[in-house]
């Protein structure tokens, strides 16, 4: 079962999802929101695997909701606006459906959403995706691909094969939600994905160096004890 969390601020379009969803008998409802903050609040609570999300709604926009959101979960987007699409799809959105919604391509976008969501899903605990708005660029990047978050400020870099866009979370907040096992803090500027490391080595200084492919990061002497801790030295 798909748990799905309508979000319009329009009832009688929030209605219609209802209507629409209500002959697929791989989806719950889980539940509404009229407005980003609403949902931020919902999301937090249900732990839906599956938004479909409105776009220009009062008091914030649907890629505002994503941008606060620690983990996001699929997105369809539903909305009256066709401008939106090409940023939407930059952030592999599932799908992005002109009001009024047809009934057929709903149930495509729930297709590719099952089929996304078949695989195996980790504890609603550790996140398994972020979204990241840079501008007019956004994007859903699976941690896994993610190298290295650095330090910028309030804000954190994140490096990964599609570009270097900032994250407005410092990287103490990252690292009360990422897996310690998997995200090394190497050192005050840098957290290090430690499945993207190809060797380690020690630098003049006696330093460690952990070498990613397209950048090298040095181990604080504070955090180097940590590493055979867990099993990379």
């Amino acid at each position: 079962m798909m748990r799905v969390l309508i979000v319009d601020d329009e009832r009688l379009a929030r209605a219609e999802l209802r209507r629409l969803l209500a002959v697929h008998g791989n989806v719950q409802i889980a539940g509404e929101a009229a407005s980003a903050a609403e949902a931020a609040v919902q999301v937090a609570a249900l732990q839906p695997d599956l938004l479909l999300l409105d776009i220009k709604m009062p008091g914030g926009s649907g890629f505002d909701l994503l941008e606060s959101l620690d983990d996001a979960p699929e997105v369809i987007f539903t909305t009256a606006y066709d401008q939106y699409a090409l940023q939407a799809f930059d952030a592999n959105a599932l799908a992005y459906l002109l009001k009024p919604v047809q009934p057929q391509r709903l149930a495509a976008a729930l297709e590719r959403a099952a089929v996304r969501l078949g695989t195996t899903i980790p504890p609603a605990a550790q996140p398994r995706k972020l979204f990241i708005r840079d501008g007019e660029r956004c994007w859903f990047v699976k941690l896994d691909d993610i190298a290295v978050f650095e330090s910028d400020g309030n804000y954190s870099r994140v490096h990964f094969s599609g570009g270097q866009p900032l994250l407005p979370r410092s990287l103490l907040q990252l690292e009360q939600r990422l897996d310690p096992q998997q995200f090394f803090r190497a050192s005050r500027r840098h957290i290090v994905n430690l499945a993207h490391v190809r060797r380690v080595s020690q630098g003049a200084d006696g330093a460690l160096v952990l070498h990613l492919d397209s950048m090298a990061i040095e181990v604080s002497r504070r955090r180097a004890a940590t590493l055979k801790n867990i099993g990379v030295l």
